[in-house]
Order: C-alpha cells, then structure tokens, then sequence
C-alpha cells in the first residue's frame, strides 16, 4: 500500500518527545478528541477506556476525553493524530474512505445487518485495514459498532418519489452516493453541527442510528424514522505510530489490555441501546416504523451498486474482505 501522509518533523518531534517522557519517570499526558456528545455511548466509553489505562499502565499514561468536538472537529481528529498534535484519538472509520476507499469495508449496505454478522465482518477486514492504517501513521486500538442505520424524514416516505429535492445530511461518501442515488442533495455535516442544521433548514433528512437521533433530539425538527439496519458502522480509537512505539512493552501490553475490554463493553452496549433509542423516539413522537417494500427494494438495489463500485475502488484487498467475510 501506498503511504498517503507522513508527518512533519516538528509534529514527530512534538510526539516522540511525550514518548519517551516516561524515560525520566514521569506519566504521559494524553489529550483524546472525540467527535460525539458526552452522554453518548462510544464517547462514555472512551472515558471507560481511559481509566482502564490508566490502571493497566500504573499510571504511565494519562488520558483526557475531549467529547463533542471540543478540542478538534470530527473532521480534523484523524489528522490532528496523524501529525502529532495530540497522540490519540476517535473517529469513524468509514469518514476516511475518500482518502483511503479500503476503509469503506463498514458501509456496505445490507452486507452485514446484525451485531453478529458485523462482528465477522470486522474479523476478515481487520488485518487489511490495519495495514492500511499504518500507511496512515495510525495504529487502531480497538474499534465500536454503532447500531443498524435508519432514515430520518419530516414527513412519511414510501419511494424515491417522496425523497427528490431533500438536502440530506451527508457523514461520508456512502451516504452522500444513497442521497444522489434517491434524489437528494447531500450536505456534508458533522454530529455535533446537526442540531443547528435540522433548525436552520440546511439539512432536512438524513441516515444514521437511533443513538444519533436521540442524543441529538431530532423530533424537535424531524417526525419520521425508518428502520432500515443497512449497515452498523465502526468509530475507532487510533494513535499515533511513533506514540505507540515509544511506548515500553509493559505500558503497550496495558493500554491494548484497556483497549480490548473497551471494545467489548462498548459493542455490548450498542446491542443493548438499540431497542432502547428506538423506543424513545417513538416516546418523543416521532413514527417508528420499518422501510416499506417499494422503498427498501430501492435501498437494495442502490446498496448492490454501491458494492460494485467498491470492490471496483477498493480493489484485491478489498475483495479479500469480502471472500474471508462469505467463507466463515
């Protein structure tokens, strides 16, 4: 794989310096952007995460959570790590298919709909992607699902006839192709702006979980979510290369230990907060209800293309995910 970005020489000197820190006993200082609210499970799991590492590594390394974008943008956490401005980091994965069309693996729809399926779907992507990850001067810590996502409307939508001319919230290039595909205009719009957008008519629909939905209130603006489960995607936690490897082995063998157990409990949880959204939107009044026959046949015939085509960018690594995925 081809290495896409390196880092400046300021930026690896600012990194290797915290580093090494713990050469002259003293602990690390991590500060940890992540692009959601606080209350939201996978940011309140970056906070379990830092604790457990805290513990593992006996102090060695301390972590801040700087949830809802506070400290960088959604947009600018991957490269804020990548550079060495801060050493560790959260964001989803699929944000970064544009650059790297391979990390896409988690947005193909209705390839795996259920916890279980996504489960083995990121079990035959796993080494692939960390390859290339550490093209991207990252190494992948331990990565969340969130769960299936739904289209949100202001209004009932049994086709694309009802979808024309809606400017739809946009998270990556596979919801901005199910917005063209149906229609729509897409915006590119991160979580922490939705809100604003929903209230100011930038954007007026869009496709994501229930957790989304909920933490960002959107029966204030919004009176219809389908469920449609076309596919969970994955945040992930990531630091920096030369971080990671200035780590002593006892530290690194602590943070992966945190790392694992995260991953556990965070994907635990997501299962269990599925149901729980769904429930609360409905509560809140909006309608809850699953995609109709004309349009899910619509949404499947879009998601066999949009495969195609990443197979087609993605290329012999990407149809190893695939083959490995359909073998198990």
């Amino acid at each position: 794989m081809k290495t896409i970005m390196k880092t400046t020489c300021a930026s690896v000197f600012g990194v290797l310096a915290a580093s090494t820190a713990m050469a002259d006993g003293h602990a690390q200082s991590w500060d940890m952007p992540m692009a959601y609210a606080s209350t939201n499970f996978h940011s309140e799991h970056g906070v379990i995460f830092a604790d457990k590492v805290r513990e593992y590594t006996n102090g060695a390394i301390d972590i801040t959570v700087h949830a809802g974008g506070s400290l960088f943008g959604g947009g600018d956490i991957k490269r804020a790590i990548q550079t060495g401005q801060v050493p560790i980091g959260e964001r989803f994965m699929s944000a970064h298919a544009n650059e790297a069309p391979l990390l896409g693996w988690d947005n193909l729809p209705f390839i795996a709909t259920s916890y279980e399926d996504n489960a083995r779907l990121w079990d035959a992507a796993k080494d692939t992607v960390n390859a290339q990850l550490a093209d991207l001067n990252l190494v992948a810590l331990y990565t969340c699902p969130w769960p299936g996502q739904g289209f949100y409307f202001n209004k009932e939508v049994k086709s694309s006839a009802d979808t024309q001319g809606i400017k739809f919230r946009s998270y990556n290039s596979a919801t901005a192709t199910f917005a063209e595909e149906l229609g729509m205009i897409p915006v590119q719009i991160e979580a922490a702006e939705l809100s604003q957008a929903l209230a100011t008519g930038v954007a007026s629909a869009f496709i994501s979980s229930g957790s989304t939905g909920y933490d960002r209130k959107v029966w204030e603006h919004l009176s219809h979510y389908y469920k449609v489960n076309a596919w969970l995607p994955r945040n992930y936690v990531m630091v920096n290369t030369q971080a990671w490897e200035g780590l002593d082995d006892d530290v690194k063998a602590g943070v992966q230990k945190a790392a694992d157990e995260t991953a556990a409990s965070c994907a635990a949880k997501s299962a269990e907060l599925s149901d729980f959204y769904f429930e609360e939107l409905a509560k809140n009044g909006m309608t809850v209800t699953d995609a109709g026959p004309e349009f899910l046949a619509e949404l499947e015939a879009i998601g066999a293309k949009m495969t195609e085509e990443w197979l087609a960018t993605a290329g012999a690594d990407g149809q190893a995910i695939i083959d490995a995925y359909n073998a198990n």
